[in-house]
């Protein structure tokens, strides 16, 4: 089975450095609906696996190309990981299917914005 994990990783990675998304939307349905976790679990397990130096490879090839803000990125890491850490907290408290609706909820929201941006 760690083999399907590193595979997963390697998919996810390839299409994350091709569009820029944050992995834990690909990673926490696939770890789900996959692999069995339960969705705490998998956004516990996503985030595990998103700590640095994960993305480190992919910026640089934003950056050496001129297409990455570095005092940006690092004021966004400041901010995530303080609210990260709040975050992690809370959900901590939610239910599993709280926790499953508000994640579903937040990628209809994105993905209608996506598709109806003009």
């Amino acid at each position: 089975m760690n083999w399907l994990y590193l595979l997963l990783g390697l998919l996810i990675g390839i299409l994350s450095g091709v569009v820029g998304t944050g992995g834990g939307i690909l990673i926490v349905p696939a770890l789900v609906y996959f692999f069995g976790m339960g969705q705490h679990k998998a956004q516990g397990t996503s985030l595990g696996a998103l700590l640095a130096p994960i993305g480190i490879l992919a910026f640089w090839q934003y950056y050496k190309a001129g297409n990455a803000d570095l005092t940006a990125a690092i004021l966004i890491a400041i901010g995530f990981t303080i609210g990260g850490y709040f975050g992690g907290a809370w959900a901590q408290h939610l239910s599993e299917l709280v926790l499953r609706r508000v994640f579903g909820a937040l990628l209809l929201i994105i993905g209608a914005r996506f598709l109806l941006a003009r």
